[in-house]
């Protein structure tokens, strides 16, 4: 199927690894051009596979908690490529700031995972709505489920599913989507370093796909990148202001399944 993304530009926070990775390798398989923002430099690896398939692909290391940082790359993607026509905000963190934690703690977790979405969503919108564009944002499972001992990033996600139906509501006059993908367990390098913090790695992986629906397996990063291009191409020119979980039925179907 051919999604029609050909020289879009698309920008995506933390587009340089894990889920965002896989975003940014997917688009620039269907010749659109991604402009990846991230604190952390992208490795050489990473950069050599975006090159061979996108050579126009941009890069901005930004402090995404710098309101200032995030506005200066906006401008600079609009400065080199003259348009923006997506945002896939990703970036962040389960960072098990919990009851424990003291509020300046809950505070910053906020800002590591959630007001970055407002801010780089503030400074495309003029340019979105010039190229009706869509706008994804990636959320988790913790938002609906809880998880225990982590009550900054569960608030945060359950705050980018509130912004993406804000979102989809107040521009709807303006042609631009927006939707929410929420993946439950998918193995990001983040989410490997997690798994190798026990005394039983192996264990401990197998007790979680056990409860997996749908093939007893974890999501791919694959499937939450092929949902986030198509949300993200004319091909879904229809839906807006939706959550879409792509979790094997991890969140939804009932336990007795597993």
């Amino acid at each position: 199927m051919d999604l029609h993304l050909t020289d879009k530009v698309f920008v995506i926070s933390g587009g340089g690894a894990g889920i965002g990775g896989a975003i940014s390798i997917s688009l620039a398989k269907e010749g659109a051009i991604p402009v990846i923002l991230g604190r952390s430099l992208l490795k050489e690896n990473f950069v050599q596979q975006l090159t061979d398939i996108q050579p126009q692909f941009g890069y901005y290391q930004t402090e995404l908690t710098n309101d200032e940082a995030c506005h200066q790359a906006i401008e600079a993607t609009i400065k080199k490529y003259g348009r923006i026509d997506g945002l896939v905000n990703n970036a962040g963190v389960n960072d098990n700031v919990g009851l424990e934690a003291t509020p300046h703690e809950f505070r910053q977790s906020l800002d590591k995972n959630l007001v970055h979405y407002f801010v780089l969503m503030h400074h495309c919108l003029p340019y979105l709505k010039q190229s009706q564009g869509s706008v994804v944002n990636i959320g988790s499972k913790t938002a609906v489920t809880g998880q225990g001992k982590t009550s900054a990033y569960a608030a945060a996600n359950g705050a980018r599913m509130a912004l993406t139906r804000e979102w989809a509501a107040a521009l709807i006059d303006d042609g631009i989507r927006v939707n929410a993908v929420i993946p439950a367990e998918v193995m990001t390098p983040l989410y490997a370093r997690w798994i190798d913090g026990f005394d039983n790695p192996e264990q401990k992986l197998k007790s979680i796909t056990h409860k997996i629906p749908l093939g007893k397996r974890m999501t791919t990063l694959q499937e939450i990148a092929d949902t986030v291009i198509f949300l993200l191409s004319n091909r879904s020119s229809h839906t807006t202001g939706q959550w879409l979980y792509v979790d094997g039925g991890y969140t939804h179907l009932d336990r007795i399944l597993t």
